[in-house]
């Protein structure tokens, strides 16, 4: 089986270009579906996506990188050569490790954050619901989330880190006194969401409102926190009541465009307003961040806040890269142990390795012998007696060796390899 990787994250790829290849979970299974129908052999595929990165993961009996490049690229309305100016492109061994540091925190914008694991328990989740993981997938993934256990409670990975929605609370808490005297608006009711009004919610803010597309989900999450509920509809006649807005939700093009923002900021006198993106694609409009009186973070522009800590978690860096070479080794064990060939390969290999080695010995014997003068015929007849007594000793030796009817076995097999026929009388 062949397995590979293609994706772009937040370290390869500037946000708008992430955004064009941004998945909502209940996209993934007809992505997946389309995906798989234009490959003829219809690999075992995992799609993750979030803010930070979209992967998608891939195993078949054969290799088809190119197709999967020229998929993704028409996916997301560039060419091949753009998509893998930002790309990483990753097969076999390093694919399995990149999945293992991936769920392991190793390779998120927070250096060992908690949530990418659920994120990518979630996509493994929906793959295998719909069809489209089969057993090396399940193997690998189902390895990535022991290795992130163990990264989690053998060492100090996740301390000191802070979160997205951490950071945008810091952040505000620079801009205003007291969070206490700011009205906050949060547009979307997703986890993200959620974790951004738990923040803030610790922080007794003057008043909060949540603004969803669909009511019942946006009063179920406002009831937790005693928030006013708006509807989408509401944002251009209501921005102006609120000092902070903290979005992120699934849509596809932006909700808060820079017009309603100005018409805002003019009812508010120009009094500031804070507000954070953290959707991908943007709800926001990227022009927003040039007006005077707004100060708008995406989550890109949060990376330098959220590193606060590393230093501290740099030295257990060491012991996870150390587990997770382990589960790679791991990994890479079991598939070799299930290709049939993978014995016979490894065998061809040694084998000529070893005659190799043989036939450099015996062509270095022979020129220091013919360096001093030596008969060119005997050299040549020494080179020819050295390389077969190299290649029978084995043989002969287990000729004489083991009991009669090891003897008889080993009769027959040398009878076979060196003779192509039975064994001599």
């Amino acid at each position: 089986m062949a397995v590979w990787a293609l994706g772009i994250n937040h370290q390869t790829a500037p946000l708008d270009l992430r955004g064009r290849f941004a998945f909502a979970l209940d996209q993934l299974p007809p992505t997946l579906e389309r995906f798989r129908a234009t490959l003829a052999r219809r690999p075992e595929a995992t799609l993750l996506s979030t803010c930070n990165r979209t992967e998608i993961y891939c195993a078949s009996d054969e290799l088809a990188l190119e197709p999967t490049v020229h998929w993704l690229a028409h996916t997301g309305g560039v060419s091949p050569q753009e998509l893998l100016d930002h790309a990483y492109v990753l097969q076999e061994g390093e694919a399995a490790r990149h999945a293992f540091r991936v769920a392991s925190g190793l390779d998120s914008m927070v250096l060992g954050e908690a949530q990418i694991l659920g994120q990518l328990k979630d996509a493994v989740r929906v793959a295998d619901e719909a069809g489209a993981l089969g057993t090396t997938l399940h193997q690998l993934f189902q390895r990535s989330f022991a290795v992130a256990k163990q990264v989690r409670s053998s060492t100090d990975i996740g301390a000191h880190s802070i979160s997205m929605t951490a950071a945008a609370v810091r952040l505000a808490g620079q801009l205003f006194e007291d969070l206490q005297d700011i009205r906050v608006l949060f547009v979307g009711a997703g986890e993200m969401i959620e974790l951004a009004a738990t923040h803030f919610a610790a922080k007794n803010p003057k008043a909060m409102a949540i603004a969803n597309r669909t009511l019942e989900r946006g009063e179920s999450l406002a009831g937790r926190f005693g928030a006013e509920v708006l509807r989408l509809s509401d944002l251009p006649d209501r921005l102006h009541e609120f000092d902070a807005v903290v979005s992120c939700t699934a849509s596809t093009l932006p909700l808060i465009g820079l017009g309603a923002v100005e018409r805002a900021l003019k009812k508010r006198k120009h009094r500031p307003m804070f507000m954070v993106d953290l959707a991908v694609p943007r709800d926001i409009e990227v022009e927003v961040k040039g007006l005077d009186d707004v100060y708008l973070y995406t989550v890109d522009d949060l990376a330098s806040v959220v590193q606060t800590g590393k230093d501290h978690r740099q030295a257990a860096v060491a012991q996870a890269e150390a587990i997770i070479d382990a589960g790679v080794q791991s990994f890479m064990h079991w598939m070799q142990q299930r290709d049939p060939r993978a014995g016979v390969v490894g065998l061809i290999r040694d084998l000529n390795t070893q005659a190799d080695a043989w036939r450099q010995a015996e062509l270095a014997r022979a020129r220091k012998l013919l360096a001093k003068g030596e008969d060119v015929d005997a050299v040549l007849e020494a080179l020819a007696r050295g390389l077969t007594q190299k290649m029978l000793h084995g043989a002969l030796a287990e000729l004489h060796a083991g009991d009669e009817h090891t003897r008889a076995h080993t009769a027959d097999t040398v009878a076979r390899l060196f003779l192509r026929g039975g064994p001599r009388a």
